[in-house]
């Protein structure tokens, strides 16, 4: 399992989606979670990048894409979404705008389900708000997320939420959505963040050392995660090595300001 932010169509993304698909073929991750995916009426970036990986995806737009189109890189004839990329079969079951944040409606969180070989995997790609004071909108946003864990079908594997949360971990909307160190979002869920299992558990996913991140001024931060709901489903999962990807350039080129973290998970046992 990996997630992966993709920043849009800034940055020079003619350039940098080819560096984008040699990362993650060489990756070979079986379930991939995107955000700042673009879109058009014609295709998606997400499918795109399926078809040129013969995997399967599913997509979800934000409803209101503005923020980025009218911006100074914008492009008004593009939207943004989030997407599932998967190797077998993927069945979308829901997109929705976030509460709350500077633009209430703008961040998405898309749900998907994949038809495993254990069975079904619940998978949320999700992209909270980016505020550096906006904790209080993401606590309002993760609660979103922790309902629609909960009251979704019962599935065969437990539930993944992966996706660019831009709140480090001990954050509150963090610990809110984990569940292990405070009283959760909702009664009874845990969803462990796969970090725990990391070598160096605060790497960060957004770093100075990235050129695309110097401008920013912004410290360096581990934003990106991958949670696992693992007292859910009825298939065990155990999770293995936890490492970061596209985090150094592709012959000469970057592919994203963010870096990417996948998860290994065993299944069964």
């Amino acid at each position: 399992m990996a997630t992966w932010n993709l920043w849009w169509r800034l940055g020079g993304h003619e350039r940098r989606r080819p560096a984008i698909l040699a990362a993650l073929r060489d990756l070979d991750a079986d379930v991939i979670a995107l955000q700042e995916v673009w879109s058009s009426p014609a295709d998606d970036l997400a499918s795109l990048l399926a078809a040129d990986l013969g995997m399967h995806a599913s997509f979800g737009a934000s409803p209101d894409p503005t923020p980025w189109t009218s911006g100074r890189d914008g492009d008004p004839s593009y939207g943004i979404g989030n997407a599932v990329l998967a190797r077998w079969p993927v069945r979308a079951t829901g997109t929705e705008g976030l509460p709350a944040g500077r633009a209430p409606g703008t961040r998405v969180l898309h749900g998907a389900v994949v038809d495993t070989p254990a069975g079904s995997c619940p998978v949320w790609s999700v992209h909270l708000d980016s505020s550096l004071v906006g904790s209080a909108g993401r606590v309002e946003q993760v609660r979103v997320i922790a309902r629609r864990v909960v009251t979704a079908p019962p599935s065969d594997l437990p539930p993944l939420v992966a996706g660019d949360f831009n709140a480090q971990p001990d954050s509150d909307e963090m610990r809110l959505l984990e569940g292990h160190l405070t009283a959760p979002a909702e009664p009874g869920l845990l969803l462990v963040n796969t970090r725990r299992w990391a070598a160096d558990p605060d790497e960060p996913t957004w770093s100075p050392a990235n050129p695309y991140v110097v401008p920013s001024g912004s410290p360096p931060a581990r934003i990106d995660h991958v949670l696992v709901g693992l007292d859910r489903g009825t298939v065990r999962v155990r999770v293995g090595r936890v490492a970061l990807f596209g985090d150094r350039p592709v012959e000469g080129v970057w592919p994203s300001d963010h870096f990417g973290v996948v998860v290994d998970l065993e299944v069964g046992g």
